[in-house]
């Protein structure tokens, strides 16, 4: 029997512990880019300057001698501010004088831009305007097969399409 026991030990087989996953990801994407705007107001802004002249104001029934008008910060309207004009008279009668005076109205708080048929209405603005059409789909389609396969139909401008399969075997 003891002759037996280093034969009997040879044939069983050790256990195999093995764990095997696999994963499949598969993943797709179409975009069509949006219309946009983007715009920048232009502000208001008052100068004056002259030689041989005094300026003054007048706010109601009181003129205030010295003091130059221009922009009312306090006095908003659309986004606008009021003017408060500067009246000026000569200093020194049948001397040579010399006045300029400038006023630049700034772009009033324009209303919602409404995009249609991909294309927004702008607003009429002295500042810069940058405007992007957005995309048109066309035929764009995005087909994904469980094989792992993409198509993809190209479609207008401003599209894309993105499909990814993903496969993944672990052996531990």
């Amino acid at each position: 029997m003891k002759r037996l026991l280093p034969f009997a030990l040879f044939l069983t087989t050790p256990a195999a512990f093995a764990d095997i996953r696999a994963e499949y990801r598969t993943s797709a994407q179409i975009s069509i880019e949006a219309p946009y705007v983007v715009t920048n107001r232009a502000g208001s802004s008052y100068s004056l300057s002259g030689n041989n002249i005094t300026p003054s104001v007048t706010v109601g029934d009181t003129t205030t001698s010295g003091k130059i008008g221009g922009l009312n910060l306090g006095s908003l309207s659309n986004g606008l501010p009021a003017l408060l004009q500067t009246d000026t008279t000569i200093t020194t009668a049948g001397s040579a004088f010399s006045k300029t005076e400038s006023v630049f109205v700034g772009d009033s708080t324009p209303t919602a831009v409404t995009p249609s048929s991909g294309i927004a209405a702008l607003p009429v603005l002295s500042g810069q305007t940058t405007l992007g059409s957005g995309g048109t789909a066309g035929s764009l389609a995005l087909t994904s097969l469980s094989s792992g396969v993409h198509t993809c139909a190209a479609g207008g401008s401003g599209t894309s399409c993105i499909g990814s399969t993903t496969v993944s075997i672990e052996i531990d």
